[in-house]
């Protein structure tokens, strides 16, 4: 009889307990959740200084880590073997350290501080198009590249250039499902292939230990509206966009040095391909 009571007592302790759980977990999640009030105290304000707001906000603004990423430092060999079919015959330049420069007779690859760039004056691989390039061909060719050589990259943005003789074409690296602004990947594509590729990123470690606490998304929508309430004085603002990406604001090409990349409440407006940036953890804008 004791024993059965001695159960019964211990089984109501664990739902008490899982319960006060349940109620913590709770309230911990509606802290870090924007209410519905909120969204639309931030939709009026917006309006009223003319900004419109036609992206749905990230209603979670949970802790966040900030990521480990190396500096801009590249295996070299490895880069040859991408972007030239022949390497035995390259003709490299004299350059200082960290600087290298390989040429064939239609062709260069330059690295130096950090950067990567690719020239190619008859184009680069075997998709070339006799006539003008359209989005559809050019983002055909780049996917092509990317899916080969850099695979964990996705493609952000698509441009007209060179009158809209040519598309430019950016890739940034997804890690764990969140881009990493600072990981970058450009093409400028032609009838004749891709001409130049512009390329820099660091080699991502992992995310730090600790989290840190990052500002609301109607905090941040201020500060934005704070920064551009003169330029939608003139002419109505509409936010298309606003999401979360990793930015590394400072690194080096020495070897061997581990930066910060922390994140960045991203938004886009109408008719403007500018990224307006904003740092979740200090509520600072870059723009």
């Amino acid at each position: 009889m004791e024993w059965e009571r001695a159960k019964n007592i211990i089984l109501i302790a664990f739902v008490i307990l899982n319960l006060g759980l349940a109620g913590l977990i709770f309230v911990e999640h509606n802290r870090y959740t924007l209410t519905p009030d909120r969204i639309s105290t931030i939709h009026a304000v917006l309006s009223e200084n003319n900004i419109n707001l036609y992206a749905t906000p990230m209603r979670r603004f949970a802790p966040m880590r900030h990521l480990d990423i190396s500096g801009f430092y590249y295996d070299v060999p490895a880069l040859l073997e991408i972007f030239f079919d022949e390497t035995e015959n390259l003709i490299q330049e004299e350059t200082d350290e960290r600087h290298y420069i390989f040429k064939t007779d239609n062709s260069s690859l330059e690295i130096s501080n950090g950067f990567i760039f690719f020239d190619n004056s008859d184009g680069l691989g075997e998709n070339i198009i006799n006539g003008t390039i359209t989005r559809e061909d050019a983002i055909k060719i780049s996917d092509e590249f990317i899916s080969e050589h850099f695979p964990d990259f996705v493609r952000e943005m698509v441009f007209d250039a060179y009158g809209g003789d040519g598309v430019q074409i950016i890739y940034r690296q997804q890690y764990r499902g969140q881009i990493i602004l600072s990981n970058e990947i450009e093409f400028l594509i032609t009838a004749r292939g891709i001409e130049w590729i512009e390329l820099q990123f660091g080699r991502v470690i992992g995310y730090s230990a600790e989290t840190r606490m990052i500002f609301a998304p109607d905090e941040i929508l201020l500060t934005f509206m704070q920064k551009m309430r003169h330029e939608a004085m003139e002419n109505p603002i509409f936010i298309t966009s606003i999401d979360m990406v990793y930015l590394l604001e400072y690194a080096s090409d020495r070897e061997g040095q581990v930066y910060t990349a922390v994140p960045f409440y991203r938004i886009f407006i109408l008719d403007n391909d500018f990224e307006f940036l904003i740092n979740a953890y200090t509520n600072v804008a870059i723009f």
